[in-house]
């Protein structure tokens, strides 16, 4: 069996947490370790490291490597995708990737799962895992379905039918409905919540894949080379849509284990242990007089004062107020956001890069400050800016420093100037991590006034 997990979604329904730059599955939402780490710990009792192949994006690739290292899960596959598409294509792409990459025959279960659930206890997930293993060997895609105990209406749903082995056929796939839909359904007792979770052979992925979607099909039959060039044109759209609701081979099995995809503030705080008014508070809050509410802090004092059925996120940068309920419309904003060219959309005021952070401090009117670490081992790449000139304060370690065609090794407490449209570099030869005080001024100090010419990361270079 093969673990393919989907870690290249860029989600904005935790926005402020969850941006473009830093999503969901590479954060640590309850406890020490990231979305993705706690996904791949779920699948190491049942396979190795190499039997897991991950789905990325090329921006997220040092945050997947990361998350690897920290699972002790390092031999496991990066796959980034040409471009970004949806799931269909995803998950082709990895099918195509194990049977010419990993050799890979037509009856390998693939498993397929998203990399930004919370899924307890770990011994009942593991028999759900290998029931449908067992079930995906009879021809079948096998979908887990979750038993719903309130009316989501974020969630898709899976109308159960006759029974099949220890699940059901599935009647249909229902989409996120309202609310009255949605009671109804709780009400009618045979449908499930869509997991994004799903079990089958390659033989008969692909078989499906012809039958449901012969265009899919035709791009994705080809040698892994060819569908690493011809990537682009596979069409963005989920499985959920291209396959699953158009085969007539699926059958759902009922989740055991706990589950929640936390896709939504609402979700959030249903997930975490409330005080005695119902409210759920992490970081600097006070809350006086407020019952069922979620306080989120980070960076400053939350007081709540008489508050009830609100749902208040604080970041350095963004607080999100919003009633409980409504928590889905928080996709909406972020899309007016990105609308308006709000950079908080898409960045953190702390970036993380291949080579370490960089978070802003301040800025204003021709200027900027930021704090940037770089890790032990690590070398920015050759560029310069166009518009802007660069002061560099090392305030920890030993920085190695390229400007123009001079060298020149940088200690604690001192600093060096790179003028405008001058080539630099930036490394740490050190073995502890290396931090500078970075002061910027020019007309202009966007993120794109950056021209490599050498980059040890792959990213695009002159």
């Amino acid at each position: 069996m093969k673990i393919i997990i989907l870690a290249g979604g860029g989600g904005s329904r935790l926005f402020p947490l969850s941006r473009t730059r830093f999503p969901k599955q590479f954060m640590k939402l309850n406890g020490d370790k990231s979305l993705l780490s706690q996904t791949i710990a779920r699948f190491l009792p049942l396979v190795k490291p190499s039997d897991i192949v991950i789905v990325t994006n090329q921006d997220y690739v040092h945050h997947v490597k990361n998350d690897l290292s920290a699972s002790m899960a390092q031999e496991a596959h990066i796959l980034p995708e040409p471009v970004a598409r949806n799931t269909s294509p995803a998950i082709a792409y990895a099918v195509r990737y194990c049977v010419d990459q990993l050799g890979c025959d037509p009856g390998e279960v693939m498993f397929v799962t998203p990399s930004d659930h919370i899924i307890h206890p770990l011994d009942k997930f593991t028999v759900n895992v290998k029931q449908a293993a067992d079930m995906a060997e009879l021809d079948k895609i096998v979908t887990l379905g979750v038993q719903p105990y309130s009316p989501e209406t974020g969630y898709g749903y899976i109308q159960a039918g006759r029974p099949f082995g220890s699940g059901f056929i599935v009647d249909s796939f229902r989409e996120k409905p309202e609310r009255i839909t949605a009671e109804a359904y709780l009400a009618d007792g045979n449908y499930y919540w869509n997991s994004g979770m799903f079990a089958f052979t390659i033989g008969c992925f692909m078989a499906e894949l012809r039958t449901c979607r012969p265009d899919l099909h035709a791009l994705a039959n080809t040698s892994f080379e060819e569908m690493t060039v011809n990537f682009a044109e596979m069409e963005n759209i989920s499985f959920d849509y291209a396959v699953a609701e158009k085969s007539e081979r699926v059958v759902t099995l009922p989740l055991t284990a706990v589950w929640s995809d936390i896709g939504s503030w609402d979700a959030m705080y249903d997930m975490f242990d409330k005080d005695k008014d119902g409210n759920v508070v992490h970081g600097d809050c006070m809350p006086v007089e407020c019952v069922n509410t979620l306080m989120l802090g980070h960076s400053r004092l939350i007081a709540g004062i008489g508050l009830e059925d609100l749902l208040i996120v604080e970041t350095d940068d963004v607080i999100v107020v919003a009633k409980k309920g409504e928590s889905q419309k928080v996709k909406d904003m972020v899309n007016k956001l990105k609308a308006n060219g709000r950079a908080e959309a898409d960045e953190h005021t702390t970036m993380y890069r291949p080579w370490g952070l960089c978070t802003v401090l301040s800025s204003g009117q021709g200027y900027k400050i930021k704090k940037i670490v770089v890790n032990p081992g690590q070398i920015l790449s050759l560029q310069m800016h166009y518009h802007r000139s660069e002061h560099w304060i090392v305030t920890g370690g030993t920085a190695e420093v390229t400007i123009g065609a001079t060298g020149r090794t940088v200690h604690e407490n001192d600093s060096v100037f790179i003028p405008q449209a001058t080539k630099h570099r930036l490394e740490n030869a050190g073995k502890f991590p290396l931090e500078i005080i970075e002061v910027q001024y020019g007309s202009y100090l966007g993120e794109d006034d950056i021209v490599r010419f050498d980059d040890i990361y792959g990213r695009a270079c002159r």
